[in-house]
This record gives C-alpha cells, sequence and structure tokens, in this order.
C-alpha cells in the first residue's frame, strides 16, 4: 500500500506546519525510511550500503559519512520515538571507534571493506561528522559518545581548526602529511552543524564561539561579494578558487545552491542559540535561502539544478533529492520564525515533487537521482545512499524551534 501525501487538510497552502494530516504524514514519512535503514545494520560490524530494493550493495565500501549519518539519523529516531532499537547507533558507534578510529596515526580513516583500510584519508568533513554522531548520540544517552566527542575534537583542534581564520582546513594523508592546500565551504558548513549540535549536548562554548566564527566569515564577508550566492573552493589563504574543479559530487565547480538552504538554516540555528542578538542574521538567512530558491528552480519539471556558475546561470542541472530535502528544512525554519505567503507556496510545492518524484512509495526512502525526462538516474549513485538528508526532512518541520531539534522531537513523545 503506498502512502501519497495528503495536502493539508483543506487542501490549502497555508499552515501545513500546524496541520494535523500534514504533521501524521510527517511521522508516518520518518518512521517508514527508518524501517527501510534498517537494513544497512551488517550481521556482525558495520553497515551495508543499500540499493533500491534494501538489499546490501556488498562491493560497496564503508565509508566514513554514511557510519556517522547513520548514528546521527537513529539518534533523532530515538529522540522522537520512531526508533524502539538502539542496535544501529550502537553499532556505529563501536565501528567508529574500532574501525574508522586510527590507533596507528589518530584521527578517523574514510572508507573500509572487509580487508581493512582502502582509502585512509584524513578529511575535515569526515571528522566533523564524527562529532556530529558522538553529540547526537549524547543526546540520545549513549555511553561512548562523551569519549568519541573528546577524542575527534583533540583531532579537530590540532589538525583542522585554523586560529588565525576562524576556520576548518580540509585533508591529510592517512599520516597526516599533507597532499594539498585545497580549502572547502563544505567541511565547514558540516562543521557548523556538528559544532552547533555539540553545544546544544555539551553546554561547551567553545562550539557555539566557532561555529559564529565560520558563519561570520561565509555569511558576514563571502556571501554578499557574491550575490548571495556561496562560492565552494577556496585557496590556502582563503581567497576563492574560481578555477577549481574537483569530485564532481562532493566538490563540484561553481555554486551548489542546496549549501545555501543549508547554510541559511545553520544561520537561524546559531541565531536562536545565541540569544537571538540584534542585527541582520535573521535577514541574511532569507536572502541566501530566497537567492537559491530563484536561481536554481527547475521551473518546468521541478527539483533544484545541482550546481550554478558564478552568476547564478545554471552549470550542472541534474536533480539530486538531497537539496529538496534541504529546501524543506530551511523553508520550514523560515516559517517558524517569520512565516511569508511564499514559504508556505514553497513548502507544499517541494513536498508535491518530492511526492510525485523522489520518494518510494512502495519500499521506504528516496530515489536520489532524477534524469532530464523524470525517470529515475544512477549517474552519480548507486542504490539509496543514505538516511540523513531525508529523514530530516520529515523531523525539522515537526519540532517549533530553530535550535534544539534532539531535544524539541524528545517532547513530542513525553
Amino acid at each position: 500500500m503506498t502512502d501519497r501525501i495528503p495536502h493539508a487538510s483543506a487542501d490549502r497552502e497555508t499552515d501545513w506546519l500546524n496541520d494535523p494530516v500534514h504533521r501524521a504524514f510527517l511521522r508516518r514519512e520518518a518512521a517508514r525510511q527508518f524501517a527501510f535503514f534498517d537494513a544497512s545494520l551488517r550481521s556482525g560490524e558495520g553497515f551495508w550500503t543499500l540499493d533500491y530494493e534494501g538489499h546490501p550493495l556488498r562491493d560497496e565500501p564503508q565509508e566514513l559519512h554514511t557510519t556517522t549519518r547513520l548514528v546521527h539519523s537513529y539518534a533523532l529516531g530515538k529522540q522522537a520515538g520512531l526508533v524502539t532499537s538502539d542496535d544501529v547507533i550502537d553499532q556505529g558507534m563501536s565501528y567508529l571507534w574500532s574501525h574508522h578510529r586510527d590507533a596507528n596515526h589518530g584521527g578517523y580513516v574514510w572508507a573500509l571493506d572487509d580487508t581493512g583500510v582502502v582509502d585512509g584519508r584524513k578529511l575535515a568533513y569526515g571528522h566533523v561528522f564524527v562529532l556530529l554522531a558522538g553529540a547526537s548520540a549524547l543526546d540520545a544517552g549513549h555511553p561512548d559518545a562523551r569519549r568519541l566527542i573528546d577524542d575527534v575534537m583533540a583531532i579537530i583542534d590540532r589538525q583542522f581548526w585554523e586560529e588565525d581564520n576562524g576556520l576548518l582546513c580540509d585533508e591529510y594523508n592517512r599520516d597526516w602529511t599533507p597532499f594539498s592546500t585545497y580549502r572547502g565551504m563544505n567541511a565547514n558548513m558540516h562543521g557548523i552543524e556538528a559544532m552547533l549540535t555539540a553545544f546544544e549536548a555539551t553546554g561547551d562554548q567553545l562550539f557555539l564561539t566557532r561555529a559564529g566564527r565560520i558563519l561570520d566569515f561565509f555569511v558576514g564577508r563571502i556571501a554578499p561579494a557574491h550575490g548571495w550566492r556561496l562560492p565552494e573552493h577556496y585557496k590556502a589563504d582563503w581567497s576563492v578558487d574560481a578555477a577549481y574543479a574537483g569530485n564532481p559530487m562532493f566538490r563540484p565547480a561553481g555554486t551548489t545552491p542546496g549549501h545555501s538552504f543549508e547554510l541559511g538554516r545553520l544561520l537561524l540555528q546559531y541565531w536562536d542559540l545565541a540569544g537571538r542578538p540584534a542585527g541582520d542574521m535573521a535577514a541574511s538567512a532569507r536572502r541566501l535561502i530566497e537567492q537559491a530558491l530563484a536561481d536554481a528552480w527547475n521551473e518546468a519539471r521541478g527539483g533544484f539544478a545541482y550546481t550554478l556558475k558564478f552568476d547564478g546561470s545554471v552549470d550542472n542541472p541534474n536533480r539530486y533529492w538531497w537539496p529538496v530535502t534541504e529546501a524543506i528544512g530551511a523553508i520550514a525554519t523560515l516559517m517558524k520564525l517569520d512565516p511569508q505567503p511564499s514559504d508556505h507556496v514553497w513548502y507544499a510545492r517541494l513536498w508535491r515533487f518530492a511526492e510525485a518524484h523522489l520518494i518510494d512509495h512502495a519500499r521506504g526512502g528516496w530515489f536520489p537521482e532524477l534524469a532530464a525526462d523524470d525517470s529515475l538516474a544512477m549517474t552519480q549513485f548507486k542504490g539509496k545512499p543514505d538516511i540523513y538528508h531525508s529523514v530530516q526532512a520529515a523531523l525539522f518541520p515537526l519540532v517549533p524551534g530553530l535550535s534544539r531539534m534532539s531535544k524539541g522531537l524528545a517532547a513530542l513523545t513525553d
């Protein structure tokens, strides 16, 4: 039986966040995603990557961001009362410590398979997800969470944090020898996410301070200078590297509008945690989000272009699931603070697009990529890569606040 999205009770475009029919759908949708990704759990150690049907892709390595995102997502599910077993959280936390953690050199390696380490690089992107997993696990009461937080923060402090710049550098070989001077927005954006979550879980002010410094660079300096779009790639001195083009998924050329949705939401989360100081943070968040909506939405078929050129024109028109999920979270956050008529229109539009093209109504989970004719494509992804983006699209709208989602989800079950 499929579970098509019920539009708001009166089929109207307003106040979906408080509509009981839509809220019931959000919980069912999140529960269906957890039910699908339960098959990620291997019988021994670690996790599988899953195909469309939920079967293991046995030749795929286990990457650090997949391990950590499963821990984070299932910790949120536990808080929301949608996950009744700790098996995924426990196995992920154990695998992070026993396998990803490098006992010889310190830090956390990127990828492993049954033979051992297949990619030993030490990436800031991966390490901040370790912090995110530890912080979410701490909120969910896991006994090893504090150990993981302390260990990864020692590495971040020593290897990645640039105190003079207030930013994170990016990458090393396994033995911490440098192999590039690359600097990037993506690792820093997810660093903000991890640090804000760690502040919520621990109360340590350092996390909030550092998140604010990263935001000041990208929102206070970079975005206004580039038409409220966010260049992805930087040189060692943190000047924009406009010519850079790397991995087409993790480091595509130009700007990535999906990241503007994420950063806009994170800016509002920071502003809320910082006590809502006077200034233009809330307006800047809306500016980032609305610019990405205007630039990247495919008016003919829906969905968002993956990357843009620096003038806002489309570079890579491929449409992936995760920018849609992040736009849902960003617009839901705007609606909680100062809802505008256009917010309600966008929120409904995005869920209807997801229902029509991205949500797998038969099996659960979301399809990751659409071809130009709206058929399913597999140019960048195998199977359904992870639960992280799509389950947060269902969970973010359920909590009333701009921050402390984990505690907000727990309060819904009280």
